[in-house]
């Protein structure tokens, strides 16, 4: 879906570029130790935004950052609810998960259940020292108790919008935009 004039933008693209620069700093002002990191994006937009922070800290840190992208689909509390069959779109993690400093990143964090998913994932594959998350926008009304460590920016919304983010490598202009009239199952993220 392209941004539409009923949308608000709230995030350009300099400011998405700032927001993953500025986490970017937070995670190796955290521990100075890069070499224990790992970042992991959650498919589909925590991939592209994952992606981005990875290349920050290589070359912030000139460190090597080991990447990789989680799908949740089969770790969903919301999949019986279902009658579709999921689309899986397959997990790529290439190193081993387990001792490592997992940041995972996703690009809208709404309830805290895409993150209580993607944590299952991420232990079914070993344990790591620690895990952390990075979120380009937070829009609050969590239902679990699941808190960011690193904001690109904090968006308060109702529960009935939506937020939408637009990703040049999704074939659109880079940015987020708060749009009105939520219909639940229509947004990617939460």
């Amino acid at each position: 879906m392209s941004s539409s004039p009923e949308l608000k933008t709230v995030i350009d693209a300099t400011q998405m570029k700032r927001a993953i620069t500025r986490i970017s700093y937070e995670i190796l002002e955290r521990d100075a130790n890069s070499k224990g990191i790992a970042v992991v994006g959650i498919r589909t937009g925590g991939e592209f935004i994952g992606k981005r922070i990875q290349a920050a800290l290589q070359e912030l840190s000139q460190e090597e950052i080991p990447f990789g992208v989680i799908d949740i689909t089969l770790y969903r509390d919301d999949l019986s609810h279902s009658a579709e069959q999921p689309t899986l779109k397959g997990t790529e993690l290439p190193f081993s998960v387990s001792g490592k400093r997992i940041v995972l990143v996703d690009d809208v964090l709404f309830t805290g259940r895409t993150v209580r998913a993607a944590l299952d994932a991420i232990i079914d594959f070993g344990r790591p020292s620690r895990v952390e998350l990075a979120v380009l926008t937070d829009r609050g009304h969590r239902e679990l108790p699941i808190r960011p460590d690193y904001v690109g920016k904090n968006i308060p919304t109702h529960p009935d919008q939506f937020v939408e983010v637009t990703l040049s490598e999704l074939g659109g202009a880079d940015g987020v935009h708060v749009g009105e009239n939520f219909a639940s199952g229509d947004e990617d993220s939460e």
